[in-house]
């Protein structure tokens, strides 16, 4: 037999295993299993906004979509999609999408397709 170790919080919930490694202290589940991060929604008031920086980006234009009330897997389906109908990159961060280029209408039109709630944020 082996000897299990495991470490408690200070709230007495455990956060790591010899056996399974990490775990959330959420739900309590180890980390690949845990399904609190893939449920949360961000709390926002359902309104994706889209709008065109250049700031910060050596020049370049970035197309950005904020508060898209979605969970983060289905977020980073979202962005793909969108990166796919755009027909150029991006990525997701920190529940930002970014597309890169200047493609504000067309993005705005395509997330008011997909049903969600979209407006033009910035000039």
């Amino acid at each position: 037999m082996s000897k299990k170790t495991s470490s408690f919080a200070a709230l007495g919930g455990l956060v790591y295993s010899t056996d399974a490694g990490r775990h959330c202290p959420d739900c309590g589940q180890p980390q690949a299993a845990c399904i609190c991060s893939q449920s949360q929604i961000p709390a926002g008031d359902g309104i994706a906004r889209v709008r065109r920086e250049t700031k910060g980006r050596g020049g370049k234009t970035v197309t950005t979509i904020t508060g898209v009330p979605l969970a983060e897997a289905e977020l980073k389906e979202l962005a793909s999609a969108l990166k796919k109908r755009c027909g150029c990159g991006g990525g997701l961060k920190e529940g930002v999408i970014e597309i890169q280029g200047e493609h504000v209408d067309l993005l705005l039109d395509e997330l008011i397709k997909r049903g969600f709630k979209a407006k033009k944020s910035g000039g």
